[in-house]
């Protein structure tokens, strides 16, 4: 009985974070195409990454570590940076944009999740239970895609930033870029990277709600169900 409470809880939380995933991954690449592709480069469409499809953008090890960890990665987009007028600038533009989109959807996500919670005056019941968890997931989700993305290693887009402003350590990102991937992992497991970056998304994730709660007058309301607001 209790393996089987296990499971359903695991269950029931996968029914709350594998679309937050699908949502956050699709946004984050379609922005850093849509972004490189107002930039003038034709690049992301003709490899069909102007998707709103989620199987276009999916990294396996990537969605993986999202899931256990809310902190990952998803499929590069292919740009070419020749076609921009200021190359340079265009690429730190296309690096931020996933990350920055992830931040707007993690507002709209906690806004959504606040006016729930304003409406009901906590837990809600039916259909809107499932709107208020997802909301939150959301929320949590691209918090954590959008600031882990940020952390200077490839393929994260922290590191083409980093490289753009210093050229230099391209050097290095060559000598080590195959095993980049692994070596992510290996600090999210051991809880190197997840410990302080579970830090940063808290307070992120609690500034956002400070300004939802200050733009839809709510005051301390205890929701249950494991989240604090």
């Amino acid at each position: 009985m209790l393996y089987s409470s296990y499971y359903f809880q695991i269950l029931q939380q996968l029914i709350y974070t594998v679309p937050a995933v699908l949502l956050a991954i699709t946004a984050h690449e379609f922005a850093h195409g849509y972004v490189s592709y107002r930039l003038g480069d034709p690049t992301p469409k003709q490899d069909g990454r102007l998707s709103v499809n989620p199987l276009k953008h999916l990294d396996l090890m990537g969605t993986l570590c999202l899931l256990l960890f809310h902190m990952g990665w998803a499929k590069p987009v292919r740009v070419c940076p020749r076609y921009y007028k200021d190359p340079r600038k265009g690429m730190i533009q296309v690096a931020l944009a996933g990350p920055v989109m992830n931040f707007l959807m993690a507002f709209v996500s906690m806004f959504i999740f606040g006016l729930i919670v304003r409406i009901f005056g906590g837990m809600p019941t039916g259909i809107f239970a499932y709107f208020y968890y997802l909301s939150y997931y959301l929320a949590v989700i691209n918090v954590g895609l959008g600031v882990f993305n940020l952390i200077p290693i490839p393929p994260l887009d922290g590191s083409n930033v980093l490289r753009e402003l210093f050229p230099r350590v391209q050097y290095y990102y060559q000598r080590a870029g195959r095993y980049m991937p692994l070596i992510l992992i290996v600090l999210l497991m051991t809880g190197v990277l997840s410990r302080p970056l579970t830090l940063m998304d808290n307070g992120i994730l609690n500034g956002l709600w400070s300004i939802v709660k200050g733009i839809l007058g709510i005051g301390y309301i205890s929701s249950g169900g494991g989240i604090a607001v």
